[in-house]
């Protein structure tokens, strides 16, 4: 694929090749050359599925970013303020546009971008926020930050994402809003959490900061909720080393979003609310700006291999590909993530199996080594003089009672998962070596325990 855009039609087509594979087989084609080399483990001697050959890298850059940030460093508009139509304005408007929303305010960080909305909803001290154990520290971070609690629920252990009967049994009278992360960029389940939303007046902020276009019920996800977040991170799938940004359609409630993020002032001048300084700076916006010719060519790539991906891998035992929810209509793909279940495995170690398999070339990798309601940060708020202020003894002590969040060590044990931003947008034949090489270790189980 050469263009450096696509059509919706050709989106369509492109995104939509694996799951018409998937649906045209019962069994594991016959791709690639696997007859030919699963005679024998790399690992043990043999020859390997992939070799010499290496990935897309990541982040992507081009002359178009680079000839971006050249001009913003001669414009010497370094910083948003300095100009009403500067990279950063300007990219806010595009994003607004790219994914469906009526504004954006761009941070310098997912979580910066995540604290700004929890203030501008006015949550704070007293207050609780439900979000999900299984997600980057920031997410927690942004709740900390406005000295609200952060309530941790548990997971759907084939998504990966928030359970929403979970969080549903997780709601008292301080909560005040749903903050669900959509896991690798793939939707959570978007319809119960505006219900359970709605039933308890609840507010919904979307931790979007790894599902950059991700679509489910004919809405980029970011837009479903009151507000929604994304990050610009380094390996994110849209990036510029740092950065965030905040969208929804509610024009006084992103006002505040500007106010707080801008140390508290206004677009008006005056200094109104307590705030910090979170403002993007010119040149992450001209990184992102310079790359915006290809933004849709490479999303639907990544759709399109992750789906040939699944097609291949949907026959072998013991790997299970992340479930998407219906309505999911596309993901961002950020990481392509699977279930080990190693009682297929003849019961081996994941850490055996990921050894195996990187001898054949293919390295996969477990994500988070276990959930945040495992992390040390719990004693220190339940010990913390502002917390024992601000809540209960009673409250905090069901807090650390309530804390163990069983599905998600469990999916902590079992996920593997491809780091996707750069490798989903190599070629079809690329996707098939990663196939290969986890039915070559399947049908090699019994020798896993030697390793």
């Amino acid at each position: 694929m050469n263009s450096k855009d696509l059509t919706r039609r050709q989106f369509i087509a492109v995104a939509s090749a694996g799951s018409l594979a998937a649906a045209a087989s019962r069994t594991i084609p016959a791709y690639g050359n696997i007859a030919g080399k699963a005679s024998k483990l790399a690992i043990l001697g043999g020859e390997p599925v992939r070799k010499n050959r290496s990935w897309p890298r990541w982040p992507h850059w081009d002359d178009d970013v680079a000839e971006s940030v050249m001009k913003t460093l001669k414009s010497r508009i370094w910083c948003r303020i300095q100009s009403k139509s500067g990279t950063v304005p300007t990219f806010e408007k595009k994003f607004a546009e790219l994914i469906g929303s009526r504004f954006c305010v761009a941070t310098g960080s997912g979580t910066q971008a995540l604290h700004t909305c929890v203030e501008a909803l006015g949550i704070g001290a007293g207050d609780e926020v439900i979000t999900s154990p299984y997600t980057d520290p920031g997410t927690i971070a942004s709740i900390l930050a406005a000295r609200a609690l952060p309530v941790m629920a548990d997971l759907d252990r084939e998504s990966f994402q928030l359970d929403p009967d979970d969080v549903e049994r997780r709601v008292t009278e301080n909560t005040k809003a749903i903050m669900p992360v959509h896991m690798m960029g793939q939707p959570c389940h978007m319809d119960r959490f505006m219900e359970i939303a709605k039933k308890h007046n609840l507010k919904v902020i979307e931790d979007a900061c790894q599902a950059h276009l991700a679509e489910y019920r004919g809405k980029k996800l970011g837009t479903i909720g009151d507000l929604g977040c994304f990050s610009f991170q380094s390996s994110k799938t849209i990036a510029c080393g740092e950065g965030g940004g905040i969208t929804g359609d509610d024009e006084e409630l992103m006002d505040k979003c500007y106010t707080v993020h801008n140390h508290g002032t206004s677009r008006r001048g005056r200094t109104e609310v307590a705030g910090p300084k979170y403002r993007m700076n010119e040149f992450e916006a001209a990184v992102l700006l310079g790359q915006w010719p290809g933004i849709h060519e490479r999303f639907a790539r990544r759709n399109a291999n992750a789906n040939h991906l699944t097609a291949r891998m949907k026959d072998i035992p013991g790997i299970l590909p992340q479930k998407l929810y219906e309505g999911t209509a596309s993901g961002s793909f950020y990481l392509y993530a699977m279930s080990y279940r190693k009682e297929h495995f003849n019961d081996v170690d994941r850490s055996k199996f990921l050894k195996a398999l990187s001898a054949e070339g293919v390295s996969l990798s477990p994500y988070i080594r276990q959930g945040l309601h495992r992390e040390p940060w719990i004693e220190h708020i339940l010990n913390s003089r502002v917390y024992k202020r601000m809540f209960s003894g009673q409250r905090l002590r069901r807090y650390r009672e309530e804390t163990p969040c069983p599905t998600c060590d469990q999916v902590c044990e079992e996920m593997v998962m491809i780091w996707a931003s750069g490798p989903l947008l190599a070629s079809k034949e690329d996707m098939d070596d990663i196939a290969d090489a986890i039915q070559k270790v399947y049908e090699n189980r019994d020798k896993l325990a030697s390793i």
